[in-house]
């Protein structure tokens, strides 16, 4: 007895493939057809059908995975870059904040400096029995206490005569002829100038010498050191 495969025709036997291959997806250009879609494949065929698919799955993840290392880079980098900045405002926060009530706390330092000038010395010797010499006393007492005051908040007063003359603390206000001290010293100071922290709050106004030597590059005035 013959099996019904057997017994089918030829036709029969090509219509039948010719259905099926009808049926199966067709390859695009982009994407090469499959030994699957191609109908009748190997081992081989199906082993490298597998492989393509992994290594284009394995390309897929690797430029994922490169973006967002990127990405983590990049954010790692602006944490950073805002830590420093927050530090920084911080410490000038810490160290500046005070800048402007400081500098209106000079007006009273000037004022109590003039009030202490305005005595004669031999004004206040003779005021001892008035009681003169005590109130400018407590005038120079309340300049002090308010001169340390001031240095607790960074504030330093520059003590630039002898020194030499620097545009970033003083401010020259005229030149006095002297042969015996090296140009651009400062031979007298105006008005007092004031630094907080390593910036200048107020320049000193100073007179500076002419006609001198010149003085040697490597001088630093003790004053600007200490300002820094």
């Amino acid at each position: 007895m013959t099996s019904d495969t057997e017994n089918r025709t030829k036709d029969e036997i090509e219509t039948e493939a010719a259905t099926e291959a009808a049926a199966r997806p067709e390859a695009s250009a982009d994407r090469p057809a499959s030994p699957f879609e191609r109908g009748g494949y190997s081992d081989d065929d199906a082993e490298a059908f597998i492989q393509s698919v992994a290594a284009d799955r394995i390309a897929g993840l690797e430029a994922e995975n490169a973006e967002l290392k990127d990405r983590m880079l990049r954010l790692a980098a602006d944490m950073e870059n805002l830590r420093r900045r927050t530090e920084r405002e911080l410490k000038d926060a810490r160290v500046y904040g005070v800048t402007g009530f400081a500098r209106e706390m000079l007006a009273v330092m000037d004022n109590l400096r003039r009030a202490i000038e305005a005595v004669p010395a031999d004004a206040r010797e003779a005021g001892a029995d008035t009681g003169l010499t005590t109130l400018i006393d407590g005038v120079e007492l309340t300049e002090r206490a308010m001169l340390a005051t001031l240095e607790k908040f960074g504030v330093k007063k520059l003590e630039p005569e002898g020194q030499r003359f620097d545009p970033n603390f003083h401010q020259a206000m005229f030149e006095i002829p002297n042969a015996d001290v090296a140009n651009n010293t400062v031979l007298q100071v105006v008005q007092d100038g004031y630094a907080i922290g390593d910036r200048v709050l107020r320049p000193a106004l100073v007179g500076v010498s002419k006609g001198g030597p010149k003085m040697a590059a490597e001088a630093k005035p003790a004053a600007e050191g200490d300002a820094a």
